[in-house]
């Protein structure tokens, strides 16, 4: 075996733990928010490495706070991402692991499923504000049956149609009027007036801003502006909310009592930055599509200019804010996130092993610390798998663009992540919702001969 580790050490982690209190605070528990854009890229952003849009307010919160270079979001498609982060658990396992729910669908997330606002219940007040795409219909809708005590916001993303704004506070919802050019700007005022009234108890606000989502209707001074044109405008806008969110809690005085977490549900669709990162929103297991920006900020908790190539992904968020504000896991749940706190404010490895890479339901990729291991990508519209075609794909995450398979340098590693993959792709068969596509393997005499028994047991 190669003397790089094939899976990521998690005794770091675990070592550290006693440093995290069982209550954050005893005296007031640690407010959370989330800003969760829409087709973000890695490359839109100049804290990874985005240099055509100026985005200082990001980079500002970087600045004091931690960058997360190696972080994913939970799916490489928006409604399986937002699934995975709310729940703590790969989309498969809540049946919204295919594709994104569109207008005439009637999915949805399923009540039985535990989201960050219920598993914070009783003591936080949560709000989603801005786009929820988690089902318009039946028991799915509205999101406050979720744990949520205000959604103001749209049932899914702001180019399908028919679009309507809604405001629920459980009573009763009422449909708004809006302009498209308004909407982040009216996503970010009703999130001041949440911040405003619920200033003196512990809060969750999850701010899914629906930009820069194609079509962009930037708005008023950012229109124009950008030498990325409309998009550009639209991501400038949003790092204009950033910075106006986080100088909204220095003046209520809760700012240091706040994490607040800075990403992206997947990587940019048909145009935005993906920083170098092969393929793009949808694009199998490549990072293009996986891999987005992340930053937190906690002033006085998570050190100031810190920056980690440690793997983490979205699903980590609800056992991660279970743990700081002294919250026990959800009962009966399968989680597949794991709590991140001690990466975040003291520099601890990564707690997961490894992080499962899912194409639709198809599992894919898995990515360690060190290795990413695919099996499958899209070619003429189609996923098309490497299995028995003699070519398996391991890279080595020092570089970043995915450009070269080293699995002739490394056999030993690409057999035995074949394997574990092989391994975990039967476990979650049982969970589809659709059957899986034939595999296609190249003919035998095809197949180079060190590869002859690739695949096998």
């Amino acid at each position: 075996m190669n003397r790089r580790k094939l899976l990521g050490s998690a005794v770091a982690g675990a070592a550290l733990s006693m440093l995290i209190p069982p209550a954050f605070a005893a005296a007031r528990k640690p407010n959370f928010i989330v800003i969760y854009c829409d087709d973000l890229g890695y490359g839109d952003v100049g804290v990874t490495g985005g240099t055509t849009i100026p985005t200082p307010n990001i980079d500002a919160m970087a600045r004091e706070g931690l960058t997360l270079t190696d972080y994913y979001a939970p799916a490489n498609l928006c409604t399986p991402s937002r699934a995975g982060m709310l729940t703590g658990r790969y989309a498969i396992r809540t049946g919204l692991g295919r594709g994104v729910i569109m207008q005439n669908e009637t999915r949805g997330l399923p009540l039985s499923e535990v989201t960050i606002a219920k598993a914070l219940k009783p003591e936080y007040v949560s709000a989603l504000i801005g786009k929820w795409h988690l089902g318009h219909t039946g028991p799915a809708w509205p999101p406050t049956k979720r744990g949520f005590d205000l959604f103001y916001g749209l049932p899914y993303s702001h180019d399908m149609e028919p679009l309507k704004l809604y405001e629920d506070t459980g009573k009763n919802i009422t449909e708004l009027p809006f302009e498209y050019v308004r909407l982040q700007e009216m996503f970010f005022a009703r999130a001041e007036k949440f911040l405003e009234e619920n200033k003196n108890r512990p809060f969750f606000l999850d701010l899914a801003l629906s930009g820069p989502h194609l079509p962009n209707y930037p708005f008023g001074q950012f229109a124009g502006k950008s030498a990325a044109g409309a998009y550009g405008d639209v991501v400038m806008e949003i790092d204009d909310i950033v910075g106006r969110l986080l100088a909204k809690l220095k003046a209520l005085g809760i700012d240091d009592n706040t994490l607040v977490i800075f990403t992206s549900d997947n990587g940019p669709w048909f145009e935005g930055s993906t920083g170098n990162l092969r393929q793009r929103k949808g694009g199998g297991a490549y990072d293009g599509g996986y891999r987005v920006p992340f930053v937190a900020r906690m002033p006085g908790r998570i050190p100031a200019g810190s920056r980690s190539n440690v793997i983490a992904m979205g699903i980590d968020f609800l056992p991660t804010f279970c743990k700081l504000a002294g919250k026990p896991l959800p009962k009966g749940v399968q989680l597949d996130g794991m709590d991140i706190s001690n990466v975040l404010m003291h520099g601890a490895s990564s707690p997961h092993q490894e992080l499962l890479l899912f194409s639709n339901e198809d599992l894919v990729g898995i990515r360690t610390q060190e290795w990413k291991y695919t099996s499958a990508d899209f070619y003429l519209a189609n996923l098309m798998t490497f299995k028995g075609r003699g070519y398996p794909q391991l890279y080595d995450m020092r570089d970043k663009t995915e450009s070269y398979s080293v699995a002739s340098l490394h056999p030993d590693i690409a057999k035995a992540m074949d394997k574990r993959l092989r391994q975990l792709q039967a476990a979650f068969a049982p969970l589809r919702t659709t059957p899986a596509a034939p595999e296609r393997p190249m003919p035998k005499k095809h197949v180079p001969e060190v590869w002859d028994d690739f695949g096998a047991d």
